[in-house]
């Protein structure tokens, strides 16, 4: 079963479950204030009902599952001081471009979670001293956040074809490798040195880069980084390899 017709069947049941209320006067829309947040979670919406307001700061962030719940139960955002934002307005990514209107082979989508945020900021600026446009998916600071809701974001842009690649960083750069191949189209791979880089790329035409912040040095960082952009997919025996690979998915995504 698609990922869509799961996210049907639950707002199905979460709509039959919620009808007497809506059916009622008493379906007036719920308001929730999530005030002091500089990011919101899918964790944070859980028990909102469908149809209601949230009231948010000004400039909060919101994580790709996040805005999926607001748009699936057609939630309004409204920051505040400001009037209701529609879930069409309010849902959307947001990625912060270093160019905007740059072709997409030439931009890349960056991200990081805290322990990742710092080699994040150098390596948006290398990318752009190498050519590239940067679409920044955040972090946006060193305040503890959750990695799979930023490599979701990274990878998320190169399947849609808004980037022709992506990079990922964290702690070890194992988990949001994990979270970015759960993606339909992705092949993340983790590398630690030009090695793995090259191999990745030659062998497994890898569309995101994982890195891991707490392992690796800047300067090692900027060298995987050059060399796995560089590096082009070898073709022949390897196309047949990576067919395969992502035959393996298309078996889940058809059940």
């Amino acid at each position: 079963m698609q990922e869509d017709e799961i996210r049907k069947l639950v707002r199905n049941a979460v709509q039959r479950a919620l009808g007497a209320e809506s059916d009622s006067s008493a379906s007036v829309s719920r308001r929730y204030a999530l005030s002091g947040r500089k990011l919101i979670t899918e964790t944070d919406l859980q028990d909102v009902a469908i149809g209601s307001e949230i009231v948010v700061p000004a400039n909060v962030l919101l994580t790709p599952l996040a805005r999926d719940i607001i748009r699936e139960r057609h939630l309004s955002l409204i920051q505040e001081g400001q009037p209701a934002l529609a879930p069409s307005e309010s849902t959307e990514p947001t990625p912060r471009p270093s160019q905007p209107g740059a072709s997409p082979d030439k931009t890349v989508a960056l991200g990081a979670d805290h322990g990742g945020f710092a080699l994040k900021e150098d390596l948006k600026n290398y990318l752009q001293e190498l050519g590239y446009t940067v679409l920044d998916c955040g972090t946006h600071s060193s305040e503890s956040v959750d990695y799979p809701d930023f490599a979701y974001a990274v990878a998320r842009l190169v399947t849609e074809g808004r980037a022709a690649r992506g990079i990922m960083v964290d702690g070890a750069g194992i988990g949001s490798c994990m979270a970015a191949n759960k993606v339909p189209g992705i092949r993340a791979a983790m590398c630690y040195d030009l090695s793995t880089a090259v191999n990745s790329r030659e062998h497994n035409d890898a569309n995101v880069l994982t890195l891991g912040g707490g392992l690796i040095g800047v300067n090692l960082a900027r060298q995987i980084v050059k060399t796995w952009l560089s590096t082009d997919f070898g073709g022949g025996r390897h196309a047949r390899r990576v067919d395969k690979i992502m035959a393996i998915e298309q078996r889940y995504l058809k059940k």
